[in-house]
């Protein structure tokens, strides 16, 4: 069992410095090449070789890098990683139109002042769908620093505090310590703990593009709760999957491949409808009193009065409720859908969720609510 993690260790590895280097492996291919090393057998070089090729590229332009890289990786003796660099994917330094070209900011020389913006501040606007492979490898970096300041709530149970009540009982015994002296005054006040954070992540075929980002964004909510237990994600999808244990794990893409074993109904259809109800029938303990978040583009390919009646549902249970469209934040974009039409009236936050920008957003959004 050890050798086997281990080599699964290894294997990570070599996916996140193809990935870095501009081959556009998801976790579904990664997961697939675990897979077919395991069935290959670790130990040897050529089929991890064709086991790698076969999953992890996706067309031809893949190939010679992913040769490079392969090189790189496994070239040492007993197939251990190499110490040396490993090919980066290059960027092109952004012009301002503006300037481009232009006598505006030009230099005594005549030459055209080139402005090349902080590639993180680029970033951050870009939408998740478009982006190539070395700028999602970098993206998902970014994600990576995201931080959540966790929602709280008031508990019935007292505590200490500097003001509030008078805490009778203990200014009481305070001076009675003291022979009967008068003491300094105890307060108290209600105390505050965590509140719970469900995130219900659409991984149907029409937000394949936004999934591997969103669950990303899951895996930090999850993985950085200050308490275990106060954020589960599941997915929706044709049916309804717990992946809060898989996405506790602190390493994101083991975590993401993890959840990607658990799935069963990746890129299928939509049912929203009959996922949200399952969802409230059988945890909806968990949802009471939570802030419940929804990533999905809304096409239900259901009954959209069932998903509208559901999520109203949902409202009466949950603190809050919001809702993540990928599309929202796209120009022109109107909420014409059915199954968005049917749950605008009962969420109270309808959100963008396509970039870094908007996944800063929902941070702050889930921290004040």
């Amino acid at each position: 069992m050890s050798t086997q993690i281990a080599a699964d260790e290894v294997f990570l590895g070599f996916t996140r410095a193809l990935r870095v280097a501009g081959v556009g492996v998801t976790q579904d291919r990664a997961q697939a090449f675990l897979t077919a090393t395991a069935l290959v057998g670790a130990d040897s070089p050529s089929a991890t070789y064709a086991a790698g090729r076969a999953t992890l590229c996706a067309g031809p332009e893949d190939l010679l890098r992913f040769d490079q890289i392969f090189e790189a990786w496994f070239g040492s003796p007993g197939g251990l990683p190499q110490t040396r660099s490993i090919p980066y994917a290059t960027t092109v330094p952004t012009v301002l139109p503006e300037t481009a070209g232009t006598g505006e900011g030009a230099g005594s020389d005549g030459e055209p002042v080139r402005a090349r913006a902080s590639d993180a501040e680029v970033l951050r606007h870009r939408d998740v769908a478009g982006l190539g492979p070395a700028e999602k490898a970098y993206l998902d970096a970014l994600i990576g620093r995201l931080r959540l300041h966790p929602p709280r709530r008031r508990t019935a149970r007292q505590e200490a505090w500097r003001r509030g009540r008078v805490d009778a009982g203990r200014t009481l015994r305070a001076s009675l310590r003291r022979m009967g002296e008068p003491a300094d005054i105890r307060w108290r006040r209600r105390g505050v703990k965590p509140r719970r954070v469900v995130l219900l992540v659409d991984v149907s075929g029409s937000m394949s593009p936004y999934a591997d980002a969103l669950l990303r964004v899951a895996h930090r909510v999850a993985s950085t709760a200050p308490v275990k237990g106060r954020a589960d994600v599941y997915t929706l999808g044709t049916r309804l999957t717990c992946v809060s244990r898989a996405l506790r794990q602190r390493d994101v893409d083991r975590a993401l491949v993890a959840a990607g074993d658990t799935v069963p109904d990746w890129s299928g259809g939509t049912r929203l409808g009959e996922t949200l109800k399952a969802f409230l029938d059988t945890s909806r303990g968990v949802a009471r009193g939570a802030v419940v978040v929804i990533f999905s583009d809304g096409w239900e390919r259901g009954d959209a009065a069932l998903l509208g009646e559901q999520v109203g549902r949902l409202s009466r249970l949950a603190h809050r409720v919001v809702w993540v469209n990928p599309h929202r934040g796209k120009d022109g974009y109107e909420p014409l859908q059915r199954g968005v039409m049917a749950v605008l009236p009962h969420v109270d936050d309808f959100l963008a969720g396509h970039s870094l920008a908007t996944y800063e957003e929902l941070m702050e959004v889930i921290s004040d609510a």
